[in-house]
């Protein structure tokens, strides 16, 4: 395996590990925790695709990578208006 894979791999991990530890009730699907793994996870096996390039799999990661931004913003927004009152 070249480092590129280990890179997939590693991100492969990320995504499983986070997944694990929302099934066992460890992190909550707003957990900041969960979704760094996800989001990072992605990132990772996204690095990976570059260079070992699957479009089903490229396009898979950046929806992930997207939706998973957007969930971080709207946990950061609901957190600061509930600072707020």
């Amino acid at each position: 395996m070249d480092i590129y894979q280990w890179i997939g791999f590693l991100g492969m991990i990320f995504i499983v590990v986070a997944y694990l530890l929302l099934q066992t009730n460890k992190y909550t699907i707003n957990s900041l925790e969960y979704q760094l793994l996800n989001l990072f996870g992605a990132i990772l096996l996204l690095i990976s695709l570059f260079v070992h390039f699957n479009l089903g799999s490229f396009i898979i990661e950046v929806f992930w990578i997207i939706i998973t931004i957007y969930g971080i913003v709207v946990n950061i927004r609901k957190k600061r208006k509930g600072k707020d009152i």
